[in-house]
């Protein structure tokens, strides 16, 4: 049988990186620590200023316990839009590893800052000491463009370009 993945190619590259810049939230899958099992969750997701994905997350939540105890994670980033079939619109799964940036860290104020231009809502609780971000470190991902248009991209497919 045929591979269904198409070879890489720049496209691919624009459309991952799209959806990493355009999310506004993704699912956020990590282990259980204490049943092994797999779990999701729904986060606010924002590119930060180095094009990694970066959340904010309290420490009384089940994942950022368990990003704790195993920073290995998936995210799926990309939102139906639209009318149609949800299956038919472009969505990335992304594996990474998450690390904590706590209140106090020398980046903590630029992420901060980053994170609110995108989440300008998070105002309301970014300070409260619970609260620390999330940059997720892109190791490889499967990109779904759509019918017919699989990709699978390893983490500097994911890059920021230079320009």
């Amino acid at each position: 049988m045929k591979s269904p993945m198409r070879p890489v190619d720049d496209d691919a590259r624009t459309l991952a990186r799209g959806l990493i810049d355009a999310a506004r939230f993704a699912g956020l899958a990590y282990r259980d620590p204490d049943s092994g099992s797999p779990m999701i969750s729904r986060i606010a997701l924002v590119a930060g200023p180095e094009g990694l994905p970066l959340s904010l997350v309290s420490d009384l939540s089940h994942h950022s316990a368990a990003l704790t105890h195993d920073p290995v994670c998936a995210l799926l980033i990309g939102e139906p839009t639209g009318k149609g079939d949800p299956l038919t619109h472009p969505r990335l799964s992304l594996r990474a590893e998450a690390s904590f940036v706590r209140h106090g860290d020398a980046d903590h104020a630029a992420l901060a800052q980053a994170f609110l231009s995108k989440q300008p809502k998070a105002k309301l609780y970014i300070g409260f000491a619970d609260f620390a971000l999330v940059r997720f470190a892109p190791l490889g991902a499967h990109l779904n463009g759509g019918f017919g248009k699989a990709y699978v991209l390893d983490a500097d497919d994911l890059e920021v370009p230079v320009r």
